[in-house]
Parts: C-alpha cells; structure tokens; sequence
C-alpha cells in the first residue's frame, strides 16, 4: 500500500510533466499521426482529488490533452469511445433542432479480469490483496484469452495492460472491434464466458450442452485450450495454493464430483486423514473416477476449468460507452503505474516489481537536467506500447492500400 504523500497532487504533476508518454497514447488511440475522429470526438473523464468526477472532455491533440491533464491534476483518467461528435459539443448535438445524434461509433473491445473475482479458489492472499503466486490465475488467464481471441475471432492488436494493484486490462485495437456494436460486444463475452454464478452455487462451469445420463456431452473445442493450459498448470498450482488442504477447500471440490459413491468414499477418507495435500487428494479423486465413466472423467476436465479459466467482468466489456483507466495512470492506493504486460512473458511478471511514481521521479531525479521517461525505468514499457502502436499502424496502412486498390479498379 502507497504511502499518501507517493501519490500526492505534487507527486502526481511532476509525474504528468515529466514521465507520462501522452505523444504515444495518442497514436495509439488515433491509430494514425494527424489527429483524427478516432482521438477529437473520444471521451476522456478525470478524477480529482475528493472523488470529482468531470466526464465528456475532448481534445484535439497530444499536447491539449498534456496540458489540461496538468492543470486538472487528476489522481486518474479515463478513456471512453469515439461519439459521432465531439462530446464537449454533446448537447448540441442530442439538441432536436440539430437534427444530430449523440452515439459511440468506435471503441476499442475491452476486457478486465480482476483478482478478487479468484477470492474462491486463491488461498495465499484476499480481497485487494495480490502476489507473485496468485498472480499465477491471472497469467493462466492471460494466455487463454489471448489465444481465444487470436485464434477463435481473429484478432491480433491486443494491448495488455497492468491495472495497478490486483488485474489486468485487455484492449483490442483492431479495426473489426472497433466498430462492434453492443450486441456483437454481448456475444463475443458471450462466447468467452465460462465461469457463472454467484457463490451460493457450487459448480459454476456448465459449457458441454446435451448430453445423456451416461455421457455428459462434448467439451466445446473452443474450449480445449484453455482446458490443456489449466491442466498443464495444475498440479504446479496445487502444490503452492493448496486449494483443497482445508475442509471447506475439499468439501467444495467433492461438490463437483457427480458420483455420490466416490463422494462418500473420499468424504470419509479425507475426515480422517484431514492433512492430505491438495495434489494427494487430486490423484485419490482420480483413482476412484478411473474406470467409472465419461461422466466422471468430464467433471475433472469442468473442476480444472473452473478453478483455472479466465474470471471476466462481462460488465466492462458489453457496452461501448464503457469507461475504462488509461494505461500508465497511478493507483492511487499503490502508487505503481498501469503499465503493458507481454502476454509471452506474463507468467515471469511480478505486480510487486512494477515501478511506483515515486521511484521514477526519483530515477529522474538521478539522471539530471533534461532526462525524460527514456532515462528511467519506465522505457521498456512505453517501448513495448511504441511497438504495438507500429503494429496499428502497419494495419491501418495496409487498410488504406486495400482500399485504393479496390478503388482504381472501380474506376477502371
């Protein structure tokens, strides 16, 4: 937890002044040089210090955003869709006589997957709380959405970004989700949506369909990935988290076993040997559905899904009007940065080692008159987001060829 005085409001302006990459922020979000729609008619809302909250800001470039960001002295800011028109200009446009309408257009997809959401199957750490092992759920997740939506939807422009404290955001930049409606935005979570149901229920993965009393169904092949990465980390994730060390962890996974005989088998061995470990206790689970089925065999796949799968706000991701915290803000409550995450390297990632705006400032501090971000450890972040920024644009100029190419031949 950060000290108030590393994210006080002079701590906070010397960081915007000083470190804050607005330049690359901005072509990432304007997807080209010259400022366009995609970065004027954004919405950008601020939090000040007390919780005031200023929403539909616009501007018409880096060094407009830079410099109210600065004067605002906000403790985070937001970024929201591209309207078809300015949001500063909102109700002109909403205005009957205008004869305009006030609308997303445009807005990257976004996903966040939150810590806390694994408070059921988490054991070395709760509530806000985050560390490099149960950082290990978020890696897991990390990989299984990112191929799913490589892979299953095509995509390939995904930023992802450390929220500051217990997640991590995801924004697609591709030109096709860009432009998803809400609908399509509510059937691709959808589609990725695994885990349901609150904590009253106990066996929340229910993806296979119909099946008979015999045979419970197929697994959906969309769903073979995520199920080889969680079994690929599964005992590695027991021995560390323990999962079903206590009563409460093994009643809850004897909740998800179908056969009542198994459960009452291991019921009565675990009461006595209460100290068994969570990885002993898996492998005794295994030795008693071995042999008893397919419907058995399938609810090992479903428990290792749902204790590895990726826990999705679906909320953030349905709606294009969705505000969502800039990369490279501050949290307030830790002092460390959101910065890109390289989803090939997430599982060496460490929350704990994100450097704190404190830290920068004092690195800056150490390489003198003139340093920048360059000259602290903030580069290879802002570098990795530079990198992907290239990537948009390689798109948006192959688009652009297309486009002329097409064009020509029409008029030809």
């Amino acid at each position: 937890m950060a000290n108030s005085a590393e994210t006080s409001p002079e701590v906070m302006l010397q960081f915007y002044r000083m470190l804050y990459p607005f330049k690359s922020i901005f072509t990432w979000l304007n997807q080209e040089h010259t400022p366009k729609d995609l970065f004027t008619n954004r919405e950008f809302a601020f939090t000040l210090q007390g919780d005031v909250y200023l929403r539909y800001n616009c501007f018409s470039n880096a060094e407009e955003l830079k410099k109210q960001v600065c004067a605002l002295n906000p403790t985070r800011f937001e970024i929201g869709p591209m309207y078809s028109s300015r949001p500063s200009e909102r109700k002109l446009a909403r205005s009957v006589k205008s004869g305009k309408l006030f609308t997303p257009l445009k807005r990257e997809l976004v996903f966040d997957i939150d810590m806390t959401d694994y408070d059921g199957v988490r054991t070395c750490c709760t509530s806000a709380g985050i560390c490099k092992r149960c950082w290990a759920f978020i890696a897991n997740a990390v990989r299984v959405l990112d191929s799913a939506l490589r892979t299953q939807f095509g995509y390939h422009q995904l930023l992802w970004v450390y929220s500051g404290r217990r997640g991590i955001h995801l924004w697609v930049s591709d030109d096709e989700a860009m432009g998803l409606t809400d609908e399509l935005r509510r059937a691709v979570v959808g589609a990725l949506t695994v885990i349901e149901g609150g904590k009253e229920m106990a066996k929340k993965v229910n993806v296979r369909g119909m099946g008979t009393k015999s045979h419970p169904g197929d697994l959906p092949p969309s769903l073979w990935h995520a199920r080889d990465e969680g079994s690929r980390i599964w005992y590695p994730l027991l021995d560390d988290q323990e999962c079903f060390l206590s009563e409460d962890g093994w009643r809850t996974l004897l909740k998800l076993v179908p056969d009542k005989k198994i459960v009452e088998t291991l019921e009565k061995r675990w009461e006595k040997q209460p100290g068994i470990e969570s990885s002993k206790k898996w492998d005794e689970l295994k030795g008693e559905v071995k042999g008893t089925g397919a419907r058995n065999l399938a609810a090992l796949e479903d428990i290792i899904l749902q204790y590895t799968y990726p826990r999705l706000d679906a909320e953030v991701s349905k709606h294009r009007n969705h505000l969502l915290k800039a990369p490279f803000c501050v949290h307030p409550k830790t002092g460390r940065v959101c910065v890109p995450v390289d989803p090939n390297r997430v599982e060496n990632f460490d929350p704990n080692a994100v450097p704190t705006v404190m830290q920068l400032l004092q690195e800056l501090d150490k390489a003198g008159e003139g340093a920048n971000w360059e000259h602290t450890s903030l580069k290879p972040y802002v570098d990795m987001l530079d990198r992907h920024v290239a990537g948009i644009l390689d798109d948006v100029r192959r688009r652009e060829r297309a486009r002329a190419v097409v064009q020509h031949d029409l008029n030809w």
